[in-house]
């Protein structure tokens, strides 16, 4: 054999070890840019970029299963509106507002195809198609289980509307005449959470005197919070 013709082997074999080399590193890209600090996330948990990557893509392969369609102008219509109540509903009711918010973002994932199952595998069926409003649904979870034991003030609970709101506008969509259902950003923005379009301002619960939010008529008497009742 020619010193030509194992020149050209070993160039051949070089490149075939790169290309292979090459090919996890592509491929770690590419879940990263799709899962975005998702991917950081479950590199942390599983303490390998293999094993993350090997989760990543056995959601994205269960997403691909499940028969995920937008919502139609009609529907995303009804839910803006639906939304537009509850948040009324926080300025006499903040706790109960907070719950039905996440009873509204519950019917659109379903309504979307997204299988109401447990609140972990919620997490990673959402982590395909919207990863970076993922902290707003694990911020506002959060807070609705503080306020089950009465647990959140003010400010969570108005925090937890908002963390609400961008994952609900997220999984709407937001054509032309549904923001306006929505309402206008106001300049609000959600804290620890991946960056969206700022949610607009939640009306404040009405209070009473020191710092007392005032009781639904009917409803059970109101309990002294610490949090402030000014919401901008």
């Amino acid at each position: 054999m020619s010193p030509g013709v194992i020149a050209a082997i070993i160039v051949a074999i070089a490149l075939v070890v790169l290309v292979i080399g090459a090919m996890p590193v592509a491929r770690r890209r590419k879940l990263q840019q799709r899962f975005g600090p998702e991917y950081d996330r479950v590199v942390a948990e599983t303490h390998s970029h293999r094993k993350a990557g090997a989760e990543l893509a056995e959601r994205e392969r269960r997403v691909r299963s499940l028969d995920i369609h937008p919502l139609d102008e009609t529907a995303r219509a009804k839910y803006a509106g639906e939304w537009a109540a509850i948040q009324e509903q926080f300025v006499d009711q903040p706790e109960q507002a907070v719950a039905q918010a996440g009873l509204l973002v519950t019917s659109v994932m379903k309504d979307r195809g997204y299988p109401a199952e447990a609140y972990d595998q919620i997490l990673a069926d959402l982590s395909v198609e919207h990863a970076n409003t993922l902290d707003h649904l694990r911020a506002a979870h959060q807070v609705s289980m503080q306020a089950e034991i009465g647990g959140a003030g003010t400010e969570d609970l108005r925090q937890a509307m908002l963390h609400y709101r961008a994952l609900f506008a997220d999984l709407l969509g937001q054509p032309a005449g549904v923001q306006d259902l929505l309402g206008q950003p106001a300049g609000v923005q959600p804290a620890a959470a991946a960056p969206v379009e700022a949610p607009p301002a939640v009306p404040a619960p009405r209070s009473g005197p020191a710092g007392r939010l005032i009781a639904p008529r009917g409803g059970p008497p109101a309990r002294t919070l610490s949090a402030p009742d000014h919401l901008s």
